[in-house]
């Protein structure tokens, strides 16, 4: 027993079982594992799509209070820890202020909405069967209601009220983590790259995260320009006749908030405001028509075109097909995060073309930055 206690350890324990002999046999194992490492992934990430949909979410928020920061830093010389508390503080000001001074009128043309709509959508249905149409009311409820129930199943784990507001301030407490430090998390995942590439990942993240902030910048705009020119518009309509157009500080609002959605919200804002327009009579809903098409063409013949020289310039049928795939995966959070992940992913692409343009030059002076990277040969020559 003591002579067992005084060897080292291993010694008698012989060989070990799971040893393969074979070198070739060994390799093929090996990259089995691999092969097996790399599915397993794919399938976790397929099974936790919905949190790296909701970081990504925080991403988004970061970049947006980030942003803000920024443009303080022009005009306070102070941290980035008091600028992003006076963007945070801004924010919650603005809520506030929606809340207390918009929201008992907004809140009061809320609770009218949904019958203005459903009696507008009641008289359309009937003029189109006047017209010749077969269309039953109750079969395009059921349609409604089947497309609305065929969003995933992460729509309806996020379906809820207790869900919802989880998600978003699961989505405001990462992204102000992230926002207050950003390198320490770029840090960390360029830790876990090779040296040799670790270069390359900061030029792509900064490119990125400035990509991120100039689209939502953009984003921001239209939003403000479309809400308050609506909003202008439809009072204007009731100041010239005397006849107020119904609940326009709600539709100035819908149209504000879905403007962040590129298409798909300017479709949805447009009909509700057309709608709303034809119940108070016909001359009120062809003004209403004249307004939409108004503030959709000047808003993309000129104020998108201007933001779009400095932001990612995205083909419209290529962003409406990434809504409706993120639509229907993930439901009305995906509808939200598709334009800036169709984004991300394209800065991503263009960004690996032009290491790959460098890679296939080998008389570029860059090709020596894809095999060293620049940190790599400052180490060697300050050595």
């Amino acid at each position: 027993m003591s002579e067992l206690r005084d060897a080292p350890e291993g010694d008698e324990m012989g060989a070990s079982p799971t040893r393969i002999s074979s070198p070739e046999l060994r390799f093929e194992a090996w990259r089995a594992f691999v092969w097996a490492a790399v599915i397993g992934l794919l399938a976790l990430a397929v099974y936790i799509s919905q949190s790296l949909l909701v970081i990504f979410g925080a991403m988004v928020f970061a970049a947006l209070v980030d942003g803000g920061a920024r443009l303080l830093r022009r005009v306070l010389p102070i941290g980035r820890g008091p600028r992003i508390a006076l963007v945070l503080l801004f924010a919650i000001a603005f809520l506030v202020w929606l809340g207390y001074y918009a929201g008992s009128s907004v809140s009061q043309e809320a609770a009218q909405f949904p019958t203005i709509i459903a009696g507008q959508a009641g008289s359309f249905f009937a003029w189109l069967r006047e017209q010749g149409f077969s269309i039953s009311l109750d079969s395009v409820e059921g349609m409604i209601g089947q497309a609305i129930s065929g969003f995933g199943t992460v729509t309806r784990a996020l379906g809820g009220i207790l869900g919802g507001l989880t998600t978003v301030l699961l989505i405001v407490i990462v992204g102000i983590y992230v926002a207050l430090e950003p390198r320490l998390y770029e840090r960390g995942v360029a830790w876990m790259l090779p040296r040799a590439r670790r270069a390359d990942f900061h030029d792509t993240v900064s490119k990125m995260a400035y990509s991120m902030r100039r689209l939502l910048f953009g984003r921001l705009v239209g939003m403000v320009f479309e809400g308050v020119f609506t909003y202008v518009a439809l009072m204007a309509y009731g100041l010239v006749t005397g006849d107020q157009i119904p609940m326009a500080a709600l539709l100035a609002t819908l149209t504000g908030l879905l403007a962040f959605i590129p298409n798909i919200g300017a479709i949805v804002s447009g009909a509700l405001m057309v709608l709303v327009g034809f119940s108070g009579g016909t001359q009120m809903g062809i003004y209403t028509i004249v307004v939409y098409l108004f503030i959709q063409n000047f808003d993309g013949y000129v104020v998108v075109p201007m933001i779009a020289r400095k932001t990612v310039d995205l083909a419209p049928a290529l962003v409406l097909a990434m809504q409706l795939v993120m639509g229907i995966l993930f439901g009305i959070l995906g509808l939200l995060l598709a334009d800036p992940l169709l984004a991300m992913i394209k800065v991503a692409l263009e960004q690996r073309s032009k290491d790959k343009e460098r890679e296939d030059d080998p008389r570029s002076p860059a090709s020596d930055h894809l095999v060293e990277g620049p940190r790599l040969k400052q180490e060697k020559a300050s050595a």
